[in-house]
């Protein structure tokens, strides 16, 4: 058995990187995971609580395949809970694919910083088993170092998220601020128009009164 710890710092609110996390997939960072599908969501006393099924592709190498076996899409089930309360948000997941030979429980924990509430702290966990086929000891090292390097791929497709949100979020403030100002020209458009035709209308009725012999009183 292998046990992996780390923690990462987000120099962003808690709120903003646990948006990112939900929208974390797809990312250019890793490719590997290609899908994520929500089987179960619920809110129980406040707290969201969502199960979905992960479908990546393990890259492993021939020999390890002439082991386990291989497999076109490998699934994991992930359990999330996110408490805005506690402001916490907690994945664990587990590989479904090859747990015959291999388990691979992974944990992570968002919570705001303790010394700084303006930045979110992340916590993760991993814990591989191989058993039943030879090399063990050499294939917990190879799936450890892989969740290592999926790990600081998965940190730099969060910032990633975060610069596409502020991007999105940018471009609203300039779409709404171009039809604030079309709106405000087009009023004062029509405001002009309107009050050169009463204009003209009360022109026309001067000098059809001063072509009557009369004039209208002027205001």
């Amino acid at each position: 058995m292998k046990i992996w710890t780390s923690e990462h710092i987000f120099n962003h609110p808690w709120e903003t990187v646990v948006q990112a996390a939900w929208r974390k997939y797809p990312n250019p960072m890793n490719p590997a995971v290609i899908g994520t599908d929500v089987v179960e969501r619920k809110v129980e006393d406040g707290v969201l609580h969502t199960h979905r099924l992960v479908s990546s592709k393990w890259y492993f190498p021939k020999w390890a395949q002439s082991l386990i076996g291989t497999a076109n899409v490998c699934y994991a089930s992930e359990h999330s809970e996110v408490d805005p309360g506690s402001r916490q948000m907690t994945l664990k997941t587990r590989n479904l694919t090859f747990c015959r030979y291999i388990a691979w429980d992974e944990s992570l924990i968002y919570s705001p910083h303790p010394n700084d509430p303006e930045k979110t702290l992340l916590k993760q966990e991993a814990v591989v088993t191989v058993k039943g086929v030879p090399l063990t000891n050499y294939m917990e090292d190879l799936l450890t170092n892989s969740i290592s390097c999926n790990a600081g791929k998965g940190r730099q497709a969060i910032e990633w998220v975060i610069s596409k949100l502020d991007s999105e979020v940018k471009g609203i403030a300039s779409s709404a601020a171009r039809s604030t100002d079309e709106l405000l020209m087009n009023t004062r458009r029509s405001i002009d128009d309107i009050t050169t035709a009463a204009k003209k209308s009360f022109d026309d009725l001067q000098n059809l009164g001063t072509g009557g012999g009369q004039s209208l009183p002027k205001f």
